[in-house]
């Protein structure tokens, strides 16, 4: 587990961060977002072989686990081929996670490379204009 808040994000740089998610197991980014209308993007690639990833959503840490609300499905990626983009748009403050789930592997570990950032909404008011 690896939490994070949209300023630590904000903090990134360019650079990717890395994951080591062993056989039979997943890894958890949750990030804590306290403003609306933020983008979440991702970019990843794993090594040697596919990932699955999801998002989901929960309200509070004291959420049920039967509240969340799963935004992308459990999905197969062949991220070792290619690499996977997306982002989500926040609609509701709370804490946004993302999953990288190696389960189905029982041998072999991942190692998966990951870039995350957060957009805020540009927001026009005509100023420019005589």
């Amino acid at each position: 587990k690896l939490p994070l808040t949209v300023e630590e994000i904000l903090n990134f740089g360019e650079g990717n961060r890395e994951l080591f998610i062993k056989s039979s197991t997943y890894s958890i980014i949750p990030i804590t977002v306290t403003e609306m209308g933020l983008t979440i993007s991702w970019i990843f690639s794993s090594d040697p072989k596919s990932i699955s990833f999801s998002v989901v959503y929960q309200e509070s840490e004291d959420t049920p686990l039967d509240q969340y609300k799963v935004l992308i499905p459990m999905t197969r990626c062949n991220s070792h081929k290619e690499t996977i983009r997306g982002q989500v748009k926040v609609r509701n403050c709370g804490i946004y996670t993302l999953i990288f789930d190696n389960t189905f592997s029982r041998f072999i570990s991942k190692r998966v490379f990951y870039h995350l950032t957060v957009e805020r909404p540009v927001i026009y008011d005509g100023s420019d204009f005589p």
